[in-house]
């Protein structure tokens, strides 16, 4: 058995178990240098956190574990496909590979797919199913956010 299969497996279990616990049937591990540094599973049921995703749980959990949000070096290891939002904060955590057991078009018998998701993402603003829109405030009656932000970096360096 690899170690994928091994971390796979380690996921599954954690998304069977939460199905025991009355959650759905996500699990996820974030592994780096080989070993596993956190896990986590969907906690939608038990937090009403629409983000309480198991690969955003697992995340968490890591950056605790690593008492840092950089999550370079790590791989995460996922019952099923991860959704847009997920993906999107591995991404930001610079989480460097994601391996993941069922996929979307498995889970579309059973409600458990974000493809639809991920097409509506893919069009541009204006088509997409959200209302999205840009608002510039900059320069009104406000100072620059951003600018703001950074002096105060400025001012800890």
């Amino acid at each position: 058995m690899t170690d994928a299969n091994r971390f796979l497996d380690q996921a599954i279990a954690l998304a069977r178990a939460n199905i025991g616990q009355g959650g759905r049937p996500f699990g996820a591990v974030v592994v780096r240098d080989g070993a596993v540094i956190a896990t986590g599973v969907n906690e939608i049921h038990a937090t009403c956190d629409p983000t309480a995703h198991a690969e955003m749980t697992a995340i968490r959990a890591a950056s605790r574990t690593l008492a840092s949000p950089d999550l370079t070096g790590c791989a995460v290891f996922a019952s099923g496909h991860p959704c847009p939002m997920c993906m999107a904060a591995m991404r930001m955590a610079g989480v460097g590979a994601v391996t993941y057991a069922y996929s979307n078009e498995q889970g579309e018998p059973f409600g458990l797919s974000t493809a639809a998701i991920y097409a509506d993402l893919a069009r541009p603003f204006a088509e997409q199913t959200m209302a999205i829109r840009h608002l510039p405030v900059a320069g009104q009656d406000h100072p620059h956010l951003y600018a703001e932000w950074q002096a105060a970096q400025d001012k800890r360096a």
